[in-house]
């Protein structure tokens, strides 16, 4: 019974660090609908170097990379959820204007290079190299230089 035992929950490790953080490259039209129209609004012109979907047992997220270097994220649903824009700064017409409006008059001459959201917080990174975070309905949160 012992050895029967050991012998499940060796299979059962062995196949769930094969299902685990799978990464999977892919054609940029196999990304989600929602995720393959905010890359054509957004980031139109700009040329995809690489597409990849990341997996495991719960989870499943894109990434997009272009050759300028800069880099987008989206969830399952092809919402995003992370813009790292290190060349020309994140299109402002993504950033929420609660955010943006605090950025231009307490940073006038900074971009924001990167921008991540999820469902309590966004985290912004300026071009000063400043974070701020912002809680869901846009209050400052915290500022780390």
């Amino acid at each position: 019974m012992k050895k029967l035992l050991f012998l499940l929950m060796c299979i059962f490790s062995v196949q769930t660090m094969v299902w685990a953080d799978t990464d999977k490259p892919i054609q940029v039209g196999q990304l989600p609908t929602k995720a393959q129209s905010f890359i054509t609004t957004y980031f139109k012109g700009h040329k995809v170097a690489f597409a990849k979907m990341e997996s495991d047992l719960f989870y499943k997220s894109y990434d997009v990379i272009f050759t300028n270097g800069e880099k987008v994220e989206f969830d399952r649903s092809g919402d995003w959820t992370e813009l790292n824009c290190h060349k020309h700064g994140v299109p402002v017409s993504v950033i929420p204007a609660e955010i943006l409006n605090y950025i231009k008059s307490t940073y006038p001459d900074e971009k924001i290079l990167k921008i991540e959201r999820d469902k309590k917080e966004y985290e912004v990174v300026l071009s000063n190299r400043w974070e701020i975070k912002f809680d869901n309905k846009y209050r400052v949160m915290d500022i780390d230089n």
